[in-house]
């Protein structure tokens, strides 16, 4: 599910919440990836 944190403040106040200021973010079953790290999103999907 994609958020835009500038069209959806309950988006961005969840991110703030979750201690991060920047973007992107992708969760994957409780785990961060902050920036485009296409290794570890491969990863966490298993791929």
């Amino acid at each position: 599910m994609d958020k835009n944190v500038r069209e959806d403040e309950a988006a961005l106040k969840e991110l703030l919440g979750l201690g991060f200021q920047s973007t992107p973010v992708t969760l994957i079953d409780g785990q961060a990836v902050v920036g485009f790290d296409p290794e570890k999103l491969e990863k966490l999907l298993g791929l």
